[in-house]
């Protein structure tokens, strides 16, 4: 095992690469053999969560900054598996563009979104918070530069805190708890049993982070929240993603196969975001 605390985020780029053969066509079971298919890559998911980690890992964390980074890794990775929500991409590549209209701002504008594109995103908040206040300030900062709906807050905030929840040290009974008292409407009294009978395709915040919290909750170690998120079914790249950032910071190890895996199938950039993100932490 490694101490993957020198690697914040890997857990969600390999919840992120695991789901991405499954995002549309399901698997609603968690033996699937091999754990990465020849096909799984990281999509979308992933180059926003190292965007995100970028922005954190340096002194200048203006949301200009952020805007910056979001766009500087899409347009390095433009068409990633999957590829970019309809209105983030064309946040990202239509300049003035918002809504329905376009705007005579010549500015990138939030076009409230409730998109579980927040979520995924947000692992590297969670990381560096030194508080839970700090952690609900980053993960709304991250979400609301785009998904600026109550809902995509939200969804960027509840991942950001059981984050950091987990890496301080917290139980599953405290995060459970404080998730549901926090946030309202997110039912994390629910098994992956449960949820798998009848979940379908979600792409909402709402839809989607509380069935990636209850996945890390069920699950024993980081490899079983994995297949636990995939098996839920519906958006099962961002829901593996989302279960993958937590799980790594709960368990604080993950197998060194995956990481070898991993070696092969992401970019040396983000290797090295990642290890500056950990300088800061």
């Amino acid at each position: 095992m490694t101490d993957t605390t020198i690697y914040p985020c890997l857990g969600a780029l390999i919840g992120d690469t695991v789901g991405s053969v499954y995002e549309f066509d399901n698997i609603k079971r968690t033996d699937f053999e091999p754990l990465f298919d020849s096909q799984a890559e990281f999509t979308d998911d992933s180059v926003m969560t190292i965007a995100v980690a970028d922005w954190l890992a340096n002194t200048n964390r203006s949301q200009q900054a952020l805007e910056n980074c979001l766009v500087d890794w899409a347009e390095t990775y433009p068409c990633p598996m999957g590829g970019y929500g309809g209105m983030f991409q064309t946040w990202l590549f239509d300049l003035g563009f918002t809504g329905a209209t376009y705007n005579k701002t010549g500015k990138r504008q939030p076009y409230n979104s409730w998109g579980n594109g927040s979520a995924m995103r947000a692992s590297a908040c969670g990381w560096v918070a030194q508080s839970l206040d700090e952690a609900l300030d980053l993960g709304k900062r991250s979400a609301e530069i785009t998904h600026n709906h109550p809902e995509g807050i939200k969804g960027a905030q509840a991942t950001a805190t059981a984050i950091y929840l987990a890496r301080t040290g917290k139980t599953k009974d405290d995060i459970r708890d404080y998730i549901e008292q926090t946030f309202a409407g997110y039912n994390l009294h629910r098994s992956c049993n449960e949820i798998r009978e009848v979940y379908d395709w979600d792409a909402s915040c709402q839809g989607t982070v509380p069935e990636a919290i209850c996945a890390f909750l069920d699950s024993t170690d980081f490899e079983s929240a994995i297949r636990l998120a995939v098996s839920l079914g519906g958006d099962s790249d961002t829901l593996a993603c989302i279960t993958g950032g937590i799980a790594q910071a709960y368990y604080n190890e993950i197998p060194d196969p995956i990481i070898t895996e991993m070696r092969h199938r992401l970019p040396t950039e983000f290797w090295t975001i990642m290890e500056q993100l950990a300088k800061v932490l």
